[in-house]
């Protein structure tokens, strides 16, 4: 019981340990463009664009098959 009880409450420490605060004058920093998850969406849709028609797959973009050899 002892040793459950503490693994759990080692676990919830690490879970809240990653909520923070953030200062106003630090959210202009966060919201930089390159600190965005994808900071090039248009050249990741276009990659991903290419990848779809070369592998002959259907994907998310993709409506159907492409032709390619699959090289870059």
């Amino acid at each position: 019981m002892k040793r459950s009880t503490f693994i759990a409450l080692l676990l919830i420490s690490f879970l809240l340990t990653g909520c923070v605060n953030v200062a106003p004058w630090e959210r202009g920093i966060l919201a930089k463009p390159h600190m965005a998850l994808d900071p090039q969406p248009l050249q990741s849709g276009i990659r991903q664009h290419n990848y779809g028609s070369r592998e002959s797959a259907a994907s998310t973009n993709s409506a159907g098959g492409g032709g390619g050899c699959g090289c870059f």
